[in-house]
């Protein structure tokens, strides 16, 4: 089974056009990171995925997550596009981890539904609600795409 799951993110990995190489210097949250190319700084938004908001409940411990896997490490990311605000939307590896797949096993992010293209991120979002890592320790917890279409500027944070 391992194996499989090895070779399903190598497909998925190898799926995107373009790659940029560069040291992390900035977490924004647990979904957005910013790499340092040639001396210029590229917002990265990882892709699939959706993190808590900041002011959401968990936001500030997926930011963390996404910290300790990727801080001041280099940043391997294969990318196609940007996004409206100029973000490179990418997969992520820090340190050989695939960092869009690790914040969704640690429970820390969701699958993006409206935007995922690698269906096996459902494996690892069911894998982490069943052993309630994570956000999925709350008994409902609140998508962020929700939690932006309701407006929210206070929740508590964890």
């Amino acid at each position: 089974m391992r194996y499989f799951v090895a070779a399903w993110f190598l497909v998925a990995w190898c799926a995107y056009a373009d790659t940029l190489e560069g040291k992390v210097v900035r977490i924004a949250d647990g979904d957005t990171l910013t790499v340092l190319v040639q001396r210029k700084q590229v917002p990265v938004r990882l892709v699939e995925i959706d993190a808590p908001e900041r002011k959401q409940a968990f936001g500030t411990r997926s930011r963390q997550s996404l910290s300790e896997l990727c801080a001041r490490k280099t940043a391997i990311v294969k990318w196609r596009e940007r996004d409206r605000y100029g973000r490179v939307l990418g997969r992520v590896r820090c340190a050989g981890v695939d960092v869009n797949a690790e914040q969704l096993r640690r429970g820390m992010a969701w699958v993006f539904d409206r935007y995922v293209q690698d269906r096996r991120f459902y494996t690892l979002q069911d894998e982490a609600r069943s052993a309630r890592r994570g956000l999925w320790a709350d008994r409902s917890p609140l998508p962020p795409w929700e939690w932006r279409r309701l407006g929210k500027d206070t929740k508590r944070r964890r």
